[in-house]
């Protein structure tokens, strides 16, 4: 268990700003921040984070929470991994009372396999630096490299010994079962039938160098193992297989040490191998990532999205890699980035030219050969062509199908002219193709969508119209308020029911200088009203004592000891009206009021709203009850036009009109 003293200290310290800002390129939108949504597809921001309030809402999925929260939805942390990453960050000492066996064995799945995988990144480290085989293989390979033993330490890198079991053993012997090694793919698990107690385990890296995988936030997901022996029937590099924890697909190589220099460049180098990002970034150039050497994919691509639009592909002279490469590109532009393409010279990579030039040498030699995509594929395929006709037609349908994939008109246009510029075709016949690709492709959209509706019927629907509920919006104000202005010192005007010398009820203004929650919680209290949605009630009552308890209450603070849930529905309310800010309403001369300026009003004609809401719905229940009784309602009656008078009473404090 982790000390409260420590989750104190972490919700206290941590900026929630700058930890999201490690995962998504946030742009400042007046008092907040906004950016794409980290869990949708998406091209117009609808991500949004309040830096006053600690709080963070994803418009487009509906989820939002605080800083633990956002950990835990967007790197499936528990709550204690959540602590632990933000008392990392923020170099925060965390107390906690050891683990138990009986603790780590109820530990969930996904838990135990991070433990797991973290234990044998550890492990293959420790047998790198400080066996006498690991030092004169593994520490060998990586020194002919060229890494330092500070780059070699801050990539974690480290060697599986050649034996048949010699690490299965270890774990085993530290604790970790048999089921998580399997699962995590770093045991290669051969039942016996007969008798499973004989089962054979296998290293599955055995005699291989390590190179653990990270996700964003930097938990090992998985590891790559390079073998060092000529086996012919070895493949030469080896990836964790697919599970729970690592799909390879979702997964960059380096995104950990390259997230905040991506946002800081602006740009993102991409290129195949872990050992080219390794000797980029040792070099100085940090903003480096790599697909794993598998193909890339539309969920690797958003990962960089989040960082930047701009990236610029990385390739050695191999002609088959190029034109592999290629697919990738059409990826890239389908999500509306910025593609660029580096080739260098024939027989160096990425790896072997950061390692033979200086940093000045190889930033001077990006800048300077780094292409726009669609020179880069005109030059490749127009050499390809040659002078053959059929192939030059087939080679511009190619660069127009990939221009078909951009977004942007204004983009779309100006590759299309520089398309005609280099393979000398007339831009009329360009668009011409471009229109037919995208008539191709709008028709196969449509295709699918009539499958569901007919695309422009319009379709009478017969369902009735969903109500408003009024009093589930009016308690969802009541505790929007306290959590914004709940120790706000406000000048009230309270109305206090009297009778005047002709005995008729009249509400007289009173002056009354209180805090905005003792204001809500007196007048309930006065009408004893309870909030009827038991989700405001329960966030109610812990508000109220939370509110009356600290003199010193912040809703960061306030929301550390709550649950997910309450959390979440506490994020939605505050930031509800944070979704207009991303249509930046100022930009077309409309300026909402600021709330702060009326709260008292706000605070005042809420209440007032309610008790003739609820008002109307006894006057109602009465009316119903003596409509169905044959008993005498003189009485019932007489309650009706009490609570009709005081309604009109109240109404009209409200300037509202009654019929």
């Amino acid at each position: 268990m982790i000390s409260k003293l420590t989750i104190d200290q972490v919700y206290e310290t941590a900026r929630l700003e700058e930890v999201i800002g490690d995962f998504v390129q946030l742009k400042k939108s007046g008092s907040n921040f906004k950016g794409l949504s980290p869990f949708t597809d998406e091209r117009s921001p609808s991500f949004m984070v309040s830096p006053v309030k600690q709080i963070w809402k994803d418009f487009s999925s509906g989820k939002g929470g605080n800083v633990v929260a956002f950990l835990m939805e967007h790197e499936h942390f528990t709550y204690p991994e959540a602590i632990k990453y933000l008392a990392k960050k923020y170099n925060i000492e965390v107390e906690e009372t050891e683990r138990t066996d009986a603790q780590k064995e109820e530990a969930n799945e996904r838990e135990s396999m991070y433990l797991v995988s973290e234990y044998a990144q550890n492990y293959f480290s420790e047998i790198l630096w400080k066996s006498e085989l690991g030092k004169a293989i593994g520490l060998s390979y990586f020194k002919e490299r060229g890494f330092s033993d500070e780059t070699i330490n801050k990539f974690h890198l480290g060697y599986c010994l050649d034996q048949w079991d010699g690490f299965t053993r270890a774990a085993l012997e530290k604790g970790y079962l048999i089921r998580y090694l399997e699962k995590t793919g770093l045991t290669i698990v051969k039942p016996d039938t007969s008798n499973p107690q004989n089962s054979k385990k296998f290293d599955r890296f055995k005699a291989r160098v390590m190179f653990p995988i990270h996700s964003m936030s930097g938990r090992v997901l998985g590891f790559g193992g390079r073998i060092l022996t000529n086996e012919k029937k070895a493949a030469k590099y080896l990836n964790s297989p697919e599970s729970d924890i690592y799909h390879k697909s979702k997964v960059l190589y380096g995104i950990y040490y390259a997230k905040q220099a991506i946002a800081k460049e602006d740009n993102c180098y991409l290129v195949e191998g872990y050992t080219d990002v390794i000797q980029m970034h040792q070099r100085g150039i940090e903003n480096v990532v790599a697909s794993s050497g598998t193909a890339l994919t539309s969920e690797q691509i958003r990962l960089i999205n989040r960082l930047t639009k701009n990236i610029t592909v990385l390739f050695d002279g191999d002609a088959a890699g190029l034109r592999a490469s290629l697919r990738g590109i059409d990826l890239i532009l389908e999500q509306g980035m910025n593609v660029k393409v580096c080739t260098f010279p024939e027989g160096e990579d990425p790896d072997s030219f950061s390692k033979n030039n200086t940093l000045e040498d190889v930033l001077d030699y990006l800048n300077n050969n780094s292409k726009d995509f669609i020179q880069f594929k005109a030059n490749l395929l127009a050499e390809a062509a040659a002078d053959d006709p059929i192939q030059r037609a087939d080679t511009v349908r190619d660069i127009v199908n990939s221009i078909a994939k951009i977004p942007d008109a204004i983009k779309r246009e100006i590759y299309i002219q520089e398309c005609a510029h280099i393979m000398k075709v007339s831009e009329g016949v360009l668009f011409s193709t471009l229109a037919q690709i995208g008539k191709k492709n709008q028709k196969e959209v449509s295709k699918a969508v009539s499958k569901k509706q007919k695309a422009f019927d319009v379709v009478k629907n017969n369902e009735p119209t969903e109500k408003v509920d009024v009093q589930y919006e009016l308690e969802r104000k009541i505790i929007e308020m306290l959590l914004l202005y709940g120790t706000d010192e406000e000048e009230f005007e309270d109305l206090v029911l009297k009778e005047n010398e002709e005995g008729e009820l009249i509400l007289e203004p009173e002056s009354l200088k209180i805090k905005v929650y003792e204001k809500i919680y007196l007048d309930l209290q006065e009408d004893e009203i309870e909030l009827a949605n038991v989700k405001f009630r329960n966030i109610y009552q812990k508000l109220i004592e939370a509110l009356n308890e600290n003199k010193d209450f912040t809703v960061n603070t306030f929301m550390a000891g709550l649950d997910q849930d309450m959390i979440s529905e506490i994020s939605s309310i505050l930031m509800e009206e944070e979704k207009y800010v991303l249509h930046d309403w100022t930009r077309k001369d409309i300026y909402p009021k600021d709330k702060k300026t009326v709260i008292a009003q706000l605070v005042s004609e809420t209440i007032l709203t309610l008790r003739c809401f609820l008002i109307k719905k006894r006057m109602f229940e009465l009316q119903k009850n003596t409509e169905n009784s044959s008993v005498d309602n003189r009485e019932a009656l007489e309650e009706v036009m009490n609570y009709l008078q005081l309604n009109n009473l109240l109404n009209k404090k409200l300037n509202r009109v009654l019929s």
